[in-house]
């Protein structure tokens, strides 16, 4: 069992001399960091504790200044060792890392009073209880140990403690999709790249292909080789620290990730829901006014809680500059310049550099669609309103309900189920109210078609799919399987590419020119009219081909029509020559000219009645 913990707390209260006494190894790498005594980057460093589980710290910088590569170390761990000195006792930066440590929804970790050996009894126990009640009140009500690290006292202690977080922290899915935040990069002699982060769940193996997605810039790598906790290894599994040695590739940022292909949305724009963390130990406020004042008020919340229009986006190990746009109370739309790779309910921070304000982040959509019309985003607000970030399923809910149709791949990639009452067409989930308006506007658009020409073949597919209206972000071809999906629900046919309502046609005023036709033919069935004769009985292309749909008439080339009986009764007399036959002899038997039997023997030959034995004989197929 492994687990990565991230350690917080305020500048110099001795986070580094904890995770060096429990690990024996120096997380302060940088000559500059070992001279001064602080840590700036991220430091790391391992062990094994009592019952055999690893555990891998990410050892934060204190300093205020650092604040931004505290929370990418902060990000992809589970949990935290939360540092208070007990000479100095709860500061600063010790409400503000704990603020993030809440912003990123971390529930579990430890309290670990330091430098015991500088206070007295009362006075330790005085900070083991402030420092105790500031993370109950974030929601982190979690064991407290007392050390003195530079001693080595308490240590076996915290062990101990150490061993029973991991043991409880829930297990990671080692099949899960891969994001592998990157935390460092740098090159390696002989090797090439590598990069290193903490894999949260998933595994990674030599050979693996995985999306590298840079600065929102997207290339596909292969995995030369891995290491996690100074070995080399051919996989790797959660919840591990993790180096990744990359084939060919140069000039990797420290922002980059690597993500499992096609398992994650890579978008620039997220609809999230903003809970202001305070840094200080009053209680965090949710944004929000009244519980139903959502929308111009909500927006103007936002406004008056003082949400900046530009501000810094966390997540994972990146940090990047998002607008923002107000929404509702507590909902917002935050739009970077790159993509970054999502997931629904995805957690992050939003920062205010200038008044070091933190907002926690909880992703409600992904990619959503632009807001362009009056109104739009008091209607976005509203929809966001009825999801619930803890309820996977309200948030599938409210993506359905605002694309009217999605993608079952996407969902699946979102890690949404489909709302219960959505409906399966091919590889989409479709609302089940957006289907309805569909389906009674479909049926509209026929009736409309039908009763402006009763003689209409009715409308082609692509045109009955534009018909619908469908939003923009809906491709063609999905209006085309909507309609074949609507037409067994609405008494519609579909007949050679075009949708057409059976019970609408009719003949109208051809009815008696067809009439008077049938009746010619099936006194003389082979002798066709001429066009001239056609023209009138007041029969055109139109009315003849509306006659043929409904199976009055039999049209074949050169503008020969037959009774549809006219082939059977033909093959009739054909049967009857001496077998193989010519052209000639079939037209005497057919009663008919050669303009009627050339046309109607190639039909028989299309359909396999008849068959040709050279260039001029046939003969019937028994």
């Amino acid at each position: 069992m492994r687990r990565v913990l991230a350690t917080a707390g305020h500048v110099d209260h001795g986070k580094s001399t904890l995770v060096r006494a429990l690990t024996g190894r120096d997380p302060d790498r940088l000559s500059e960091e070992q001279d001064r005594g602080l840590t700036i980057e991220l430091g790391y460093a391992w062990t094994r504790l009592p019952g055999g589980a690893e555990i891998a710290f990410v050892d934060v910088p204190g300093h205020q200044r650092f604040v931004g590569t505290m929370l990418s170390g902060l990000g992809p761990a589970a949990a935290v060792v939360f540092v208070v000195a007990a000479d100095q006792g709860w500061q600063a930066q010790s409400s503000e890392h704990l603020a993030a440590v809440q912003a990123l929804g971390i529930t579990d970790g430890l309290l670990v009073i330091t430098r015991c050996d500088l206070a007295d009894d009362d006075r330790t126990a005085a900070v083991r209880g402030e420092a105790g009640r500031h993370l109950a009140g974030a929601g982190l009500d979690v064991p407290a140990v007392e050390v003195a690290a530079a001693k080595g006292v308490g240590l076996d202690d915290l062990r101990t403690a150490l061993a029973d977080l991991a043991a409880r922290l829930p297990e990671p899915d080692p099949a899960a999709a891969v994001r592998l935040w990157c935390d460092r990069a740098f090159s390696v002699s002989g090797a090439g790249t590598v990069v290193t982060g903490t894999l949260g769940a998933g595994t990674v193996r030599t050979g693996d292909r995985l999306l590298l997605l840079d600065l929102g810039a997207t290339r596909e790598v292969t995995v030369r080789g891995l290491h996690s906790q100074d070995e080399a290894r051919e996989s790797v599994g959660p919840v591990s620290r993790t180096a990744v040695n990359l084939r060919r590739v140069d000039d990797v940022g420290r922002s980059a990730v690597l993500l499992t292909p096609d398992a994650w949305e890579l978008a620039p724009t997220v609809d999230v829901q903003l809970t202001e963390v305070p840094t200080t130990s009053q209680n965090p406020r949710v944004l929000q006014g009244s519980k139903g004042g959502r929308g111009a008020q909500g927006a103007r919340d936002l406004k008056k809680m003082r949400v900046p229009e530009q501000a810094t986006l966390h997540v994972g190990s990146v940090d990047v500059p998002v607008h923002v746009r107000p929404l509702g109370d507590d909902l917002a739309r935050l739009s970077a310049s790159v993509d970054l790779p999502w997931r629904v309910g995805d957690r992050a921070i939003l920062r205010d550099p200038g008044s070091r304000r933190l907002w926690s982040v909880r992703v409600l959509d992904v990619d959503p669609l632009p807001l362009v019309r009056r109104g739009a985003a008091r209607l976005r607000a509203e929809a966001l309103g009825q999801a619930d970030p803890d309820r996977t399923a309200s948030l599938g809910v409210a993506r359905l309900s605002a694309r009217l149709a999605e993608r079952v791949e996407v969902l699946d990639r979102l890690g949404l189920p489909p709302p219960p009452d959505a409906v399966r067409q091919g590889d989409w989930w479709v609302d089940p109210l957006a289907r309805e308006a569909w389906r009674v506007r479909l049926v509209a658009v026929l009736r409309a078609e039908h009763e402006s020409d009763p003689l209409s073949a009715g409308v082609p597919l692509h045109e009955a799919g534009r018909h619908l209206l469908l939003p923009d972000h809906l491709p063609d071809d999905f209006g085309v399987a909507l309609v074949r999906a609507l037409v067994p629900d609405t008494g519609l046919t579909i007949t050679d590419g075009r949708v057409h309502d059976p019970t609408a046609a009719g003949l109208g005023h051809a009815e008696a020119g067809v009439a008077a036709l049938e009746e010619r033919l099936r006194a003389t069935p082979f002798v066709a009219p001429e066009r001239g004769d056609l023209d009138d009985l007041g029969l055109g292309p139109a009315e003849l081909a509306a006659a043929a749909r409904l199976g009055r008439l039999l049209r074949l080339p050169d503008d020969v029509v037959l009774l549809p009986s006219g082939p059977a009764h033909a093959m009739r007399l054909l049967a009857g020559l001496e077998q193989p036959f010519t052209l000639s002899a079939a037209r005497q038997a057919l009663g008919t000219t050669r303009r009627v039997a050339v046309p109607l023997l190639e039909h028989l030959d299309s359909r396999g009645w008849t068959r040709r034995v050279d260039g001029s004989l046939r003969e019937v197929v028994r």
